[in-house]
């Protein structure tokens, strides 16, 4: 049987602003059995459109499978709220949120918040990583039994399962804990955007820093390649850095005005020897273009084998295939606590056999 493709869409759609519209979106994602779908955001004037994390934490109630990956910028942004909103979007939806990790570095964003002046592409993607693994320990801050919610004593929270990050760093520095408890899916699912030219021996500073971001943060990887062979070629690095365990969608460009365009499309994702684990599909119209995906372009992938008949699991993570992470500080604690411990009466030290003699 052929290795089943993850898929994800974008559903960008300047100058809408209503929620129903992208709810629409969305819920065709869903028909055609996508893992997730991505709306794009920054702090630049134009396009026009809403805010990506409040719009997906609108409509997640009106759906019950697709992930919701909103681009949330690191630049001129605090990692702690950061981390709480991509938090509250990962409870509304019962855990299907992701972060697609976005930088601001142009002059019209900088001028709006006034703070600091432009910084290159490369201290733009060091300050995402700090941020990232920010967000990371406070998700972790809060053990999953730390809730203990005991009426009878007036206690919420278990506070010997509440951790301090203690996290110092050139950007950035958090005390923690976090102020929400730990997500339903422990860490939401991290996308971090690489293009083919960040990986290739002179990339410039910028890519080099984007891609060591990708590596040590990503769950998930867009990689954006001019055609399939560097596609391979960016792919292979990728995965030589990062391991099996990451999953890389190769950005694809999904208008479908007609049928031939929909064949072209089919012939795409079915193609063999991509190097990829599937594709993040950009519709030119989202409305015409995800609606022929879902009736006609999914379908005929499921009779090949090629995508899984429907969502098996909940989550975005059960969905992408990646494990629930563990807490590290309530690791920590667990060997801590297994670690073998000293008994004084058959110490070999001098003072505690003088105590117990």
């Amino acid at each position: 049987m052929p290795r089943q493709l993850h898929l994800s869409a974008a559903i960008d759609s300047p100058d809408h602003f209503d929620a129903a519209h992208y709810a629409g979106l969305a819920l065709l994602a869903e028909r055609a059995g996508l893992d997730f779908v991505t709306l794009d955001d920054s702090f630049a004037p134009e396009p026009r459109r809403p805010d990506a994390l409040a719009t997906l934490a609108r409509i997640a109630p009106l759906t019950s499978r697709i992930g919701l990956v909103p681009t949330v910028t690191t630049t001129h942004t605090e990692p702690f709220h950061t981390s709480i909103s991509l938090n509250t979007l990962d409870w509304v939806s019962a855990g299907r949120a992701g972060w697609l990790v976005g930088v601001s570095g142009t002059e019209a964003e900088t001028r709006a918040f006034g703070r600091r002046p432009v910084a290159p592409e490369d201290e733009l993607w060091a300050e995402a990583a700090d941020a990232a693994e920010v967000a990371a320990r406070l998700w972790d801050s809060w053990e999953d039994d730390a809730e203990i919610r005991d009426t009878a004593t007036g206690r919420f929270v278990d506070r010997d399962k509440l951790h301090y990050i203690d996290f110092e760093g050139r950007h950035f520095s958090v005390r923690g804990p976090s102020i929400t408890p730990r997500p339903p899916q422990g860490r939401p699912v991290v996308v971090v955007p690489v293009s083919a030219a960040d990986l290739v021996p002179d990339a410039t500073p910028g890519g080099r820093a984007r891609v060591a971001t990708a590596i040590r943060y990503a769950d998930v990887v867009v990689l954006d390649a001019p055609d399939r062979a560097a596609r391979l070629t960016a792919a292979t690095e990728l995965r030589l850095r990062s391991g099996e365990q990451l999953r890389i969608l190769a950005r694809l460009d999904a208008a479908l005005p007609d049928r031939a365009a929909e064949q072209r499309l089919l012939a795409e994702l079915s193609a063999t020897g991509t190097g990829v684990d599937g594709f993040h599909l950009v519709p030119a119209e989202p409305a015409r273009d995800l609606a022929a995906l879902a009736e006609r372009t999914a379908p005929a992938l499921r009779a090949t084998g090629l995508l899984r008949a429907g969502h098996s699991g909940r989550t975005l993570r059960d969905h992408l295939g990646l494990p629930r992470p563990a807490s590290r500080y309530a690791a920590a604690a667990a060997a801590a606590a297994s670690a073998p411990t000293t008994n004084p009466a058959t110490t070999d030290s001098p003072a505690l056999a003088e105590v117990t003699r």
